[in-house]
This record gives C-alpha cells, structure tokens and sequence, in this order.
C-alpha cells in the first residue's frame, strides 16, 4: 500500500479532535500542527501522533504550509478537525493508490452537517474538494482564510463521502464568525480591495438568493433558511470591516 499523511492544524478542538484523528487510522503518518489552543486539544492529539507542533498563529494558508512541510511520504491527506474519513472512503484511497497512478491529486465530496441536519442544497453537496494529494505537486495559497489548495497537474474524483460537522449550534457558528470576517477583511484589504455601497447592499442579496433559490436551499427547511440567511450576514460583515479597516488606513496617512 502507498504510504499517505494525514495533516490537521487545530485552535480548541478538543471536542473534535479524537474523533478526526480515529478516523485517520488508516494513514501511515499523522501531522497536527496547534496554534495556541486553551483547551486539551494538544494533549488529545498526542494520544494519536507523535508529530504535534505548537506554533504561533500564522494564518491557515501557512499553518498547512508548515504540516505539508513535516509530511515524509509522497501522498498527503489534509483533513478538517470537524471531518471525518469514513471506511469507505479510506479504502478508496488505498485502491486509488494502490496502481500506477497519473493523478497528482483527488477530489472527494464532502457531506457537510449544520445545525446537525445534512445540508444537501445550499450548494453545499457535493462540494468536491481536493483533499488528497502529491506532496511535491501542490502548496496552500498564504490567504489568513478560505485558503485554497494548488495543485500542479490532473485530479481525479473519489466517490466516498467525507463528512464535515460545521457548526452544530448557532453558538459555535458565531463563535467562528467574528474571527473568519476579520480575517477575510484583513485578506481583501492586503490585496488591495476597497468596497461601497453597491456592493454592501448587493453581494449579500445575491448571496442569499444565489443559495436559497437558485441552488434550491428551500429544500433544506429551516436549517437551510438559516444558514443562507447567515451567509448572506457573513458577506455583509466581511464588506463591513473592509471598509472600517480601509477608513481607518485612511485617517492615518
């Protein structure tokens, strides 16, 4: 069998984390990389790895950079604290990789949970994500949020599900959500984005009527109600403190 890593970077995920890194099992070589939690989550992690790092906050892009940068064999698998590798899943990989492969990266569905319902609209299912990938074929982008994977070459698709267990409560959802919007401001005012009126007042309209109704999040009831609605809050939050951040830039040149 390929030998594959598994990288998780974690911030008070210790009601997660032992149930991730079971479900990684599988893999040859588990990689954390913690970034200041306050809970037991380091402790939890090395019950199952012997390559935790704590480190200081350097973004996500970054902290996955590090985990990718301690991976020492040739496929690495970059896994959420609140997902889960099924057994079916796991044995795709391993029969995936099990031959000569082209691949340089495959993309699995995501089955995400909100609100503990399965949201399967919203634009939310299949969701395909490249989770698993050459090591030497692909690099995290440095955004502080919503980083994305950049892979150098063909993916192929995996057919079994990877669960995601977003927000179980509207607690822990706004819990994330100050931190995720300052630090997508932060992102769009280091690329030099700048936002109005226009599109305070549109992106979040269209936000929620792009889910609700063209992606069918009606069908979803009221959790998918809910969650279109706080996206549409999300965007609006994100230009909010762009703008204040921009304002502030400005008063002091």
């Amino acid at each position: 069998m390929t030998r594959v890593s598994v990288i998780v970077i974690t911030r008070n995920e210790e009601r997660n984390i032992r149930d991730c890194l079971s479900s990684a099992r599988w893999a040859d070589e588990v990689i954390v990389v913690d970034s200041g939690s306050s809970d037991g989550t380091v402790a939890a992690a090395r019950e199952f790895s012997d390559k935790v790092f704590e480190r200081p906050w350097e973004g996500f892009g970054a902290s996955k950079n590090f985990a990718l940068s301690q991976a020492r064999n040739d496929w690495v698998f970059w896994l959420d604290a609140d997902e889960r590798v099924t057994p079916e899943l796991a044995e795709e990989i391993e029969l995936s990789l099990s031959g000569q492969t082209d691949m340089v990266g495959f993309s699995v569905p995501r089955k995400a949970f909100f609100l503990g319902t399965w949201i399967r609209h919203c634009g939310w299912y299949p969701g395909r994500v490249v989770r698993l990938f050459r090591r030497d074929k692909a690099v995290f982008s440095n955004d502080r949020v919503h980083e994305r994977l950049i892979v150098d070459g063909p993916v192929a698709e995996l057919k079994s599900d990877l669960l995601h267990y977003t927000d179980p409560s509207l607690e822990h959802y706004f819990t994330k959500f100050n931190r995720y919007t300052s630090l997508a401001a932060e992102d769009l005012a280091g690329k030099g984005r700048r936002t109005g009126i226009g599109r305070m007042l549109l992106n979040p309209v269209w936000t929620f009527f792009r889910m609700y109704f063209l992606r069918l999040g009606f069908l979803d009831g009221m959790p998918g109600l809910i969650l279109c609605m706080l996206s549409a809050g999300y965007v609006f939050t994100k230009y909010a403190k762009l703008w204040e951040r921009t304002r502030t830039m400005e008063a002091r040149e």
